[in-house]
């Protein structure tokens, strides 16, 4: 099954690499002390009674959660900024000539303090927040950009990497090292090293107020999200649900102190329980509980801040050479231009929309053909109907009922005997459960990860269950990233939003959160199976087209019969699934996918067509925006929504993905591909997980990334194989 979900790397704090950007200004001066940091003349409080003071002593440096209040964060992240200022203030003002060891590599020393302030506040402020914590991310977001703009926007600093960078060739670096001096100067001038200082000043002052719009965007998405939840005391509106689902929704209601039954939102538009709710006003009020979660006209209106944060990235891209922000971001990707990435998502707009329209035609008979006690037809689908009807024709075409599957999908044991069996499989990992170290959350799980010679290679949090202080989606990032220069080993983590059960209930999950935990597993192993020196171009910090290949990647191994049928085994007895029902799952795995990718690439078109707007054009209504948006592209098709609407689209406007949604698309070529090779060289091999590991996820950044991925397949991507995976070759035809 193909599917995609909010995922990547959380884009919330400066990694050395830049790839990881957080936007904003900062007026304000930070010099360091002992005992803290000054800024604005304001002492903060900081030494050796913060957790943050000296690295953790803990097994691979891991954050001791234990120890760390809230108020330990600001301090410590703002001393780390006044540090790092101190240590890049002591390379610009070296007298001696610039050299890659006291230019280049000096840089990826710096800022030990910060990175491992930021790497826990990010997690937690992700995954587990309070208002104390939204306070302080509020606070902090134009100053921690401010922080990055005194470091790419520091003339004698970019003046060294420049000239280290033209005496490159003659330096005899290591490959490693002249991708860093490569990548490190691409980083300063896309940062804007180069413009006038008037123009510095300018950049400066959209950078400050985008970051502000930016966190304060992330803050009104999870409050109306949460508000949004549907709520009802009427136990019949909620027909067809299990009875494990209304425990759950009981237990939601509980939890927000309300009567009845509460159904949380989840990140996208379409919400789980449209596919069993059978009462149509129910299903309706749900989907408009989504679609308008932030279109209230309340505190948690975001339309005004998109308007506006579209136009400032307009400026932005316009002042850094571009003709919009779009063309600025994509230079450094691999597409390159927004003129590639649109073409590759125009060829697909065709079958996406053809292959909807016949389901469409499936799911209006479906509907024209009932007229009994419970279901009446005389209407035509709509967006609230589709993944409650789809489901009927899915049963139907594969006799599948999703009561009959989620038994044989409990939480855990994919986990382990799933997730973690094929990463044992394809590169020999093992993973020993740890009690011993400390977590944001009781929910939380820790595992201490080995190599196949059983030496420790790296610590994996995974956080799965949906909180209302948590984000929506699914993601991954680092505590610590991994890196021989540092003599650091890798510590991941995974968070997602699946159901959580009822005290004392098993965990089972759908076949699609089961994918989604391979998915942000193949982003942990990318982080895991990091071999790189320089921490910059370590694991995941590579391009954002690039990023979501090796998760999209390790989606295939989900269906993958030798994995699949060591997880997919009854909770109670144990029993493997029946060979049956196995077999309906997989010949499902192209079911309704003309509507999944006609979603996801609506919500790419939309976000793409936002970022290319030119500077001149002004503040733009969203909703009539969007709606000439998606008419423009052929998205004519009313009961498929995009995945995100614009003003929920947290990838876009809150989470690093600006004009980069594409990517998912981009890298779902590259990983059918990367796949369809796994296939012609016998499958799932540990020959052919450890040559997938040497030349792709042990890389990193630390070469060409077209390059990388050519030498390891032996030639360039191409699209056929997405399009038999998604079972589109027939649309793509006509």
């Amino acid at each position: 099954m193909r599917q995609t979900w909010l995922s990547g790397i959380a884009p919330v704090f400066l990694r050395r690499a830049s790839l990881v950007v957080v936007l904003g200004a900062f007026a304000g001066v930070i010099v360091s002390s002992s005992q803290g940091a000054v800024v604005n003349d304001k002492q903060v409080a900081f030494g050796p009674g913060n957790p943050f003071y000296a690295k953790s002593t803990l097994p691979f440096e891991a954050p001791p959660f234990d120890k760390i209040k809230d108020g330990d964060y600001e301090p410590a992240i703002e001393a780390g900024m006044a540090e790092e200022l101190k240590e890049i203030g002591a390379i610009a003002d070296n007298s001696a000539a610039p050299t890659f060891e006291n230019t280049v590599v000096a840089m990826e020393k710096t800022g030990s303090l910060f990175q491992r302030a930021m790497a826990a506040f990010s997690g937690v402020t992700g995954a587990n927040t309070n208002p104390e914590l939204e306070r302080v991310q509020k606070e902090l977001a134009p100053k921690l950009a401010a922080h990055r703009d005194a470091i790419y926007l520091n003339t004698k600093l970019f003046h060294r990497v420049a000239a280290v960078y033209e005496q490159r060739e003659s330096l005899k670096l290591s490959p490693e090292g002249l991708r860093l001096v490569q990548v490190r100067y691409r980083d300063f001038v896309h940062a804007g090293a180069n413009l006038s200082d008037a123009d510095k000043d300018k950049l400066r002052k959209l950078n400050e107020e985008e970051s502000t719009l930016s966190n304060g965007f992330r803050s009104k998405v999870l409050a109306a999200t949460k508000d949004a939840a549907y709520a009802t005391t009427d136990q019949a509106a909620l027909a067809g649900l299990t009875a494990a689902d209304l425990s759950g929704a009981e237990a939601a209601a509980k939890e927000r102190k309300k009567e009845g039954y509460v159904l949380p939102l989840q990140n996208t538009t379409q919400q789980p329980y449209l596919s069993s709710l059978s009462v149509r006003a129910t299903r309706q009020a749900v989907f408009d509980a989504s679609w308008t979660r932030t279109e209230r006209g309340d505190a948690n209106d975001t339309r005004s801040t998109i308007a506006r944060l579209a136009q400032l990235r307009a400026e932005k891209g316009k002042l850094l050479g571009h003709d919009s922000y779009a063309g600025w971001k994509l230079e450094d990707q691999m597409a390159k231009t927004p003129e590639n990435a649109l073409k590759f998502m125009d060829a697909l707009v065709a079958p996406s929309t053809a292959n909807a329209a016949d389901e469409a035609k499936d799911i209006q008979g479906v509907i024209d053909s009932q007229n009994n006690d419970t279901q009446k037809g005389g209407f035509s689908v709509e967006a609230w109907d589709w993944e409650f009807y789809s489901e009927q024709v899915r049963k139907a075409k594969y006799d599948i009922d999703e009561a009959q599957v989620r038994p044989y999908f409990e939480l855990n044991n994919v986990l382990e005997n799933g997730v973690f069996y094929a990463a044992g499989q394809l590169y020999g990992l093992s993973f020993k459960e740890r009690k011993d170290i400390p977590v944001w959350n009781p929910d939380v799980r820790v595992f201490e990860v080995f190599d196949g010679d059983s030496k420790p290679l790296a610590l994996f949090y995974c956080d799965y269950y949906k909180r209302d202080n948590k984000n929506g989606g699914a993601w991954m990032s680092n505590f610590v990233d991994q890196s021989k220069l540092m003599g650091t080993l890798p510590v991941v983590y995974n968070v997602a939003n699946l159901p959580k059960p009822a005290a004392g209930e098993p965990a089972l999950v759908s076949f699609s959160d089961v994918v989604t935990m391979f998915h942000e597993f193949g982003h942990a192993l990318h982080g895991m199976l990091a071999d790189s020196e320089y921490p910059s171009l370590s694991g995941t910090s590579v391009a954002r087209d690039f990023v979501e290949f090796p998760s999209q990647f390790n989606e295939h191994w989900a269906t993958y019969p030798a994995v699949f049928a060591h997880y997919a085994k009854h909770y109670k007895t144990g029993a493997a699934m029946p060979e049956d029902l196995a077999t309906k799952i997989k010949k499902a795995a192209d079911f309704n996918q003309g509507y999944l990718l006609t979603e996801l690439l609506a919500a790419a078109e939309l976000d793409m067509q936002w970022h290319s707007l030119p500077v001149g054009d002004g503040l733009q209504e969203p909703d009539a925006f969007e709606k000439a948006a998606l008419a423009k592209k052929g998205f004519a098709l009313s009961y498929v929504p995009p995945r995100y609407r614009s003003s929920y689209f947290s990838h876009i406007w809150g989470g690093g993905y600006a004009a980069g949604y594409y990517a998912y698309l981009w890298s779902e070529m590259l990983d059918d591909d990367a796949f369809q090779w796994f296939q012609d060289h016998g499958g799932l091999t540990r020959a052919n997980g450890d040559r997938f590991r040497k030349m792709v996820l042990s890389r990193g950044n630390t070469e060409d990334l077209a390059k990388m991925y050519e030498a390891w397949l032996g030639s360039a991507p191409k699209v056929e194989p997405m399009l038999k995976y998604r079972g589109l070759e027939k649309g793509a035809t006509k």
